[in-house]
């Protein structure tokens, strides 16, 4: 069983999606009650998104030449410790694997940002736009997760999905978190829904585990529902829910 503290080692992990099973149950569960946490993975996943976008148009032949051609000359392990001292606790197997990912990590950066006067005039009017628009749910994301009254609700789905809601009434808004949701298979999608009191009302659509936010608004709303529906989504429910939340009164 993990401690609170190695569950805060594990925010930026989470959002580069680096976690084993076991470890993104652990941690969805701690993020719907985790502050801090949540507003580390707004930011992380901010960040991941504008480098994603900044790197979405193929950097020249040259560089990815000059990137290869270096590998070999940067030091890829990190100092070697004697046995007594090396970690054995959950938050040193992070630090020992950091090494190899910090130097991923450097590599990413330095392509991107030494591509960055090449983006900035080779990115097209929408890919700026698609950025725009990610930072802006990143944004919308965060809002909700560290809002001082955020209130979290948890379930599974029948398929054994671990879920959560976090809603906010002052930002008129909630997010979905899931964790463990099967792939639903071609032609068909996960659909959220808002229950106003036995009427549901589309909420958006959810593509993998990871954390939505709802469409539409939260005031009248009692409860999230989640449904499994044809590709493109549908107007009203055409299957049973997979997961009905109550909200918070």
């Amino acid at each position: 069983m993990r401690n609170e503290e190695d569950l805060h080692t594990l925010t930026g992990a989470y959002a580069l999606h680096a976690l084993d099973r076991e470890e993104l149950t652990a941690f969805t569960a701690h993020l719907a009650q985790c502050a801090s946490c949540r507003q580390e993975v707004a930011e992380f996943g901010g960040t991941t998104a504008r480098l994603a976008a900044a790197v979405s148009t193929a950097p020249p032949p040259r560089m990815k030449d000059a990137v290869l051609h270096g590998i070999d000359s940067v030091r890829q392990l990190p100092p070697r410790l004697p046995a007594d001292e090396r970690p054995r606790t959950v938050s040193g197997v992070l630090r020992r694997k950091a090494g190899p990912l910090a130097l991923a990590a450097s590599l990413v950066a330095a392509a991107s940002f030494g591509g960055l006067a090449v983006w900035q005039h080779q990115q097209t009017e929408e890919a700026q736009q698609r950025a725009q628009g990610t930072e802006l749910r990143m944004r919308d994301l965060t809002s909700v997760l560290a809002a001082p009254d955020a209130r979290t609700v948890h379930g599974r789905t029948s398929t054994g999905a671990v879920t959560s809601v976090v809603s906010s009434q002052r930002q008129d808004k909630a997010v979905f978190v899931g964790t463990g949701l099967p792939e639903p298979g071609p032609g068909r999608t996960y659909q959220l829904w808002y229950d106003d009191h036995g009427t549901m009302r589309p909420a958006g659509l959810v593509d993998s585990d990871g954390a939505t936010l709802l469409q539409g608004d939260l005031r009248k709303a009692s409860g999230v529902g989640l449904t499994l529906e044809p590709a493109g989504g549908s107007p009203q429910p055409t299957t049973a829910p997979l997961m009905l939340l109550a909200l918070p009164a």
